[in-house]
């Protein structure tokens, strides 16, 4: 069982080892313009996942992770050189997606927004399907008063007293 503050620090280090050689240069003319973004190392210490990221067209894209992955002996031995460990554990670089996912969140983004505007539009223009305000609003007093004053309409017909209908 390793301690995972060592295997982070080994990462960092082999991030600015791998950085560095490849910013002295290799002699692969299909080398583009390439940022080391993250490194991961197992538990164990024995397998590092170096995370790149090329900037330029696909084509670029294609020939940096071509010679990339013909430098993995050269970067290997670079950071066996360099590190204070018993093993030099195996290289392996793997495009990073950062570029693709942040177009893609921004297009995401930009979509909302355009529907968000559309709603907006609809809205000022809406009406109600029914009343403007459905809710059963508080009576007030003077409602009361008026509902009373139409309740006190006299009927000749029916007795003020039921026991006694002579009295009006």
């Amino acid at each position: 069982m390793v301690d995972q503050a060592r295997a982070s620090k080994m990462a960092d280090r082999i991030k600015v080892i791998v950085a560095k050689r490849l910013e002295r240069g290799l002699r692969d003319p299909r080398l583009g313009f390439v940022t080391i973004t993250d490194v991961k190392v197992t538990g164990d210490l024995q397998h590092a996942s170096i995370f790149y990221t090329v900037y330029g067209s696909d084509e670029e894209r294609a020939d940096s992770a071509a010679a990339l992955k013909a430098a993995t002996g050269l970067m290997r031995s670079e950071v066996g050189k360099n590190i204070t460990a018993r093993l030099t554990p195996s290289i392996e670089f793997i495009a990073d997606a950062i570029p693709e996912n942040a177009k893609l969140i921004e297009d995401l983004l930009l979509e909302a927004h355009h529907r968000d505007t559309e709603v907006g539009q609809l809205a000022q223009t809406a009406q109600y399907a029914g009343d403007a305000d459905p809710y059963v609003k508080p009576r007030s007093f003077e409602d009361d008063e008026e509902d009373l004053a139409a309740e006190d309409v006299y009927d000749d017909d029916v007795p003020a007293d039921p026991a006694n209908p002579d009295a009006r």
